[in-house]
């Protein structure tokens, strides 16, 4: 609705370990390639608010349970995603962003359509943002 797209995404059940996919070049929300990433969140705490002024976010879960709030200046949009209900959210530019660890061990990796830079993005402290955790 704000400029967030939910896509479910395949795991590969596999003995040894499974696959969790979470984006190709053919894939709906694919805007490029500028950097991977994981982060960590521990349980009960949140990170955010940010905006990136030109970076697409594809961002997805497959260790714990994460709540996202997205924010575009009057409407809020949540997402939890997790191991059970993986998929991948793509968020646009312009949008604020702040999430929350859920599980008591969380992994989230953004694989982003350009390269971070410090000027191409802004911060907001939690309380700046007026949203009930």
């Amino acid at each position: 609705m704000l400029g967030v797209s939910f896509y479910k995404e395949r795991i590969i059940s596999n003995p040894k370990g499974d696959i969790f996919h979470i984006i190709k070049k053919s894939s709906d929300g694919f805007k490029g390639f500028g950097e991977a990433y994981f982060t960590t969140i521990h349980q009960g705490v949140v990170k955010g608010w940010k905006r990136h002024f030109k970076m697409t976010l594809n961002l997805a879960v497959p260790v714990g349970e994460v709540e996202f709030v997205v924010y575009n200046e009057t409407e809020f949009e949540t997402y939890t995603l997790s191991a059970s209900n993986y998929g991948r959210i793509t968020i646009e530019p312009n949008l604020w962003v702040a999430f929350r660890g859920i599980g008591e061990d969380n992994l989230i990796i953004n694989i982003a359509n350009i390269s971070h830079s410090p000027d191409e993005a802004e911060n907001r402290e939690l309380e700046e943002i007026d949203y009930e955790w």
